[in-house]
């Protein structure tokens, strides 16, 4: 028999099976009481501006659900103009390091405040030798044109940035991402 707040009636005679009931009744959902060990939020959605906001809590396996529904609020005035940040004054190159054949390229770039700073690494070519046994292997038969006419040729091209690699990190402060997208697309327009 469930438990019934209504039993006994008022100025009834007791029985004693109906109070044996209502306690068996009552020690039954004292025993059923589920015990909370933990607590856990499992969302938080944003509703549209002047929605109620809502919370749906429940029991599974002695952990207490939540889900909140909250509507946003009313925005806010404009914060005040912050302070100017520093002047870009240049880019400088400050060391460029002869690396080993077959290394990828490096470059290394960096704030001070005031100067874009850049770091570069070019690895080398291999050595030109006969057939890789380091032998000089002479010289070869004239080409089809002269070195002169080569130099010309050669002189009004880009040089090869195929193992350049891009900057890929972004910057915060605007001028040095301006500088850092310029970097990336004056290495890309080198690619052959």
């Amino acid at each position: 028999m469930p438990f019934d707040p209504s039993l006994p009636l008022p100025n009834s005679p007791l029985e004693s099976q109906v109070v044996r009931d209502q306690l068996q009744a009552l020690f039954n959902l004292i025993n059923n009481i589920v015990t909370v060990t933990a607590a856990q939020v499992d969302s938080t959605n944003t509703l549209p501006q002047g929605t109620p906001a809502n919370v749906n809590v429940s029991v599974s396996g002695g952990t207490l659900h939540f889900s909140f529904d909250i509507p946003q609020g009313q925005e806010g005035l404009p914060g005040l103009v912050g302070p100017a940040g520093p002047a870009f004054a240049q880019a400088v190159v400050d060391s460029v390091t002869t690396l080993n054949p077959g290394d990828s390229a490096t470059v290394g770039v960096s704030f001070d405040g005031t100067n874009v700073r850049f770091t570069f690494g070019i690895p080398r070519g291999n050595d030109g030798s006969n057939g890789g046994n380091g032998s000089d292997g002479g010289q070869g038969p004239p080409g089809e044109i002269s070195q002169a006419q080569l130099n010309s040729a050669i002189s009004g091209t880009s040089h090869n940035t195929n193992g350049v690699s891009t900057l890929v990190t972004g910057f915060a402060d605007p001028d040095v991402e301006a500088l850092r997208q310029k970097m990336n697309e004056m290495i890309l327009n080198g690619r052959r």
